[in-house]
């Protein structure tokens, strides 16, 4: 009777954090269709475009400690009704972004979206991570990132769907031929075409907040005023904490090697002549989301958080390899296993960048228990926000690969930079999760 009594007092918490996941998700995930649009809309090189994921994922390294201190002082349920509210304003900013077509308003917008998620992400990770047994903390992790990788495939095909219709057009052959008060007319156009969809997502985030604001979200008690005035815990001190810091390193990389697949797959897909650039994204995510699904059906019966870390990340390098072999015309892979599906071959590059999403998949999910272990209550807040300043992996690690490919004169070689990537991963699964004093390394 007990476990059915805690089974339900979890499954409301944690379907309150799956919307949230999702949406986020959501967002988050559009940029991947939102990088090749804006490089046609505002004229910019691939290393601007890249920009994109620079000003949202860099809100995760300036805002993260002052987010943990307002969630201290708030609680968790208001620190994700005012991550909400945050994002709504981030929202609404892309209008006068869009009806002006100026890209630095679009890099505002983003950083104010990515603000309310470093709220929500800070918020969320941990509640999901403490409201049940530690050892099945991947499991409850999978199944959010689950509903948020989920967000990932919907999120480009309804972007293309109302966004990026009819974009035979916008090809930089074409525009170069218009006179200059034509081309910008058209620009604009297209610009303004995110007007629509930015306000139906405001009008949802706003409706999200109420929700969460009306739910039944108790804290759990680790994270509760209890258990923060029992033990207060500094910034200096959890960075005593190896498991905890490497931790933070491995996501740094990490979430720099999945952005690298989520978003740069369109922009590769558009200089391979690919029809439905803009889609991408979403093959990205749907390996991903197959990869949640498996570590939530062998995690923790046939394969421990470590097992599953240490087999992603030799997956990843494998890849990357493959990748960097691969001749960038050659459909084979694709014809040979995915044709039953009617949809248009892609090159083998473009699915091996796909594949990353399968690799990345049960990264995020098993360092956050092991990076979190041993932290005591007063600890668990600050060191999740240290954790969170790792996705500003984001934010630099594309931007590198931007300044690759404009040296390289493409994509394809640009990836090389997923493998140390993956191969600090591999170190942390099976040796950095299990320092548990900077003397031992």
């Amino acid at each position: 009777m007990k476990n059915n009594h805690q089974a339900t007092s979890r499954f409301i918490p944690m379907t309150v954090i799956g919307v949230l996941f999702f949406m986020f998700g959501f967002v988050t995930w559009l940029n991947g269709s939102l990088i090749p649009f804006l490089q046609i809309a505002c004229e910019l090189s691939h290393f601007e475009a890249y920009m994109v994921t620079m000003a949202f994922y860099i809100a995760y390294v300036v805002t993260a400690l002052p987010v943990s201190y307002i969630l201290r002082r708030s609680g968790y349920k208001k620190g994700m009704v005012l991550g909400l509210i945050v994002m709504v304003i981030g929202a609404l900013l892309f209008i006068p972004a869009a009806t002006s077509r100026i890209y630095s308003l679009f890099l505002i917008a983003l950083f104010v979206l990515g603000t309310g998620l470093t709220l929500l992400q800070t918020a969320s990770n941990p509640y999901i991570v403490l409201i049940g047994p530690r050892e099945t903390a991947a499991v409850r992790i999978s199944i959010m990132g689950l509903l948020n990788k989920a967000a990932g495939v919907v999120a480009p095909i309804v972007f293309t769907a109302y966004v990026l219709t009819d974009m035979s057009q916008f090809t930089e052959i074409r525009l170069a031929s218009l006179d200059s008060v034509q081309r910008v007319n058209e620009l604009a156009e297209l610009s303004s075409r995110l007007v629509t969809p930015y306000l139906i997502m405001a009008g949802l985030l706003l409706l999200l907040a109420v929700f969460v604001a009306m739910s039944p979200l108790p804290e759990p008690v680790d994270l509760g005023e209890q258990g923060a005035a029992k033990e207060s815990s500094s910034f200096l001190s959890v960075l005593q904490k190896p498991q905890l810091v490497l931790g933070a390193i491995t996501l740094f990389l990490y979430v720099g090697a999945e952005v690298i697949a989520g978003d740069t797959i369109g922009l590769y897909g558009k200089e391979l002549g690919v029809a439905n650039f803009g889609q991408l994204t979403s093959y990205t995510m749907a390996f991903m989301v197959s990869g949640y699904i498996l570590g939530m059906v062998l995690i923790p019966r046939l394969l421990s958080q470590e097992v599953a870390l240490a087999g992603s990340a030799v997956l990843g390098v494998v890849f990357a390899m493959l990748l960097l072999g691969a001749d960038p015309q050659a459909s084979s892979i694709w014809i040979m296993l995915f044709s039953w599906t009617g949809i248009s071959a892609i090159p083998n590059v473009i699915l091996y960048v796909a594949l990353f999403g399968f690799s990345n998949a049960l990264v995020w999910p098993a360092v956050w228990p092991l990076a979190l272990r041993g932290l005591t209550p007063g600890e668990t807040s600050t060191g999740s926000a240290l954790l969170i300043m790792g996705i500003a992996g984001g934010a630099l690690i594309p931007l590198l690969f931007g300044y690759f490919t404009e040296r390289n004169g493409g994509h394809q070689g640009a990836y090389v930079l997923m493998i140390p990537c993956y191969l600090f991963i591999l170190f942390y699964a099976l040796k950095g999760s299990k320092i548990s004093a900077w003397r031992k390394i």
